[in-house]
């Protein structure tokens, strides 16, 4: 019955998660052992929520999140299902190696942008925040080992993340929270979705 519960749990992460836009730009990775940082940038958003949530997430509810909808990282980067899979959702063609690491790229350019926008908005101990800089220089160098980014897609990321920020330090740093949880959950599925690549599973 556990077994199935967090199956179950999984299957419904997935398809709340879902969005429908589609993307056309070209990715392709450079080396999937240089993607390593993946595991890092997990244990390290792992770490910052858990270990020092009195930092980012103090006085902040902890069953919040807040997951990026707009790109299609999770139909994307799902595995070929067959019938005997856990989660019964259907693929209407076989997996798009591409798309995937397009979305993931957009992603990480998301990221990117709204932190290093958030580090230079009003904050309510500069001092203590800067614990997010690590998790900044990961995702910065995935963008530049793992990926061949688009032109444009940086640009039109930071001008989105010029938005986010007002003069409430209280609820930057709440959004900020909901964010970087929301982002934890889209890193799991992210390496799940690297290894499937890595396993050449969907090549067979």
């Amino acid at each position: 019955m556990a077994v199935f519960n967090f199956f179950t749990a999984g299957c419904v992460l997935m398809l709340t998660t879902l969005s429908c836009t589609s993307t056309g730009l070209p990715v392709r990775t450079v080396s999937t052992e240089k993607c390593g940082d993946f595991k890092n940038l997990l244990g390290n958003l792992r770490e910052l929520l858990r270990l020092r949530s009195d930092v980012l997430c103090h006085g902040i509810a902890s069953d919040t999140m807040e997951v990026r909808t707009t790109s299609d990282t999770v139909l994307a980067c799902a595995p070929i299902l067959t019938q005997n899979s856990s989660c019964m959702m259907q693929r209407n063609s076989s997996f798009n190696e591409s798309k995937c690491l397009t979305n993931i790229m957009k992603d990480l350019a998301h990221y990117d942008a709204a932190i290093k926008s958030y580090i230079n908005s009003s904050l309510r101990s500069p001092e203590e925040e800067v614990a997010l800089r690590p998790t900044l220089g990961i995702i910065q160098s995935l963008m530049k080992n793992c990926f061949l980014m688009p032109n444009g897609v940086n640009n039109s990321s930071e001008e989105d993340a010029a938005q986010m920020w007002g003069y409430d330090t209280f609820s930057n740093r709440q959004k900020m929270c909901k964010k970087m949880r929301g982002f934890h959950v889209r890193t799991i599925t992210i390496n799940r979705a690297m290894g499937y690549i890595s396993s050449g599973e969907h090549r067979k």
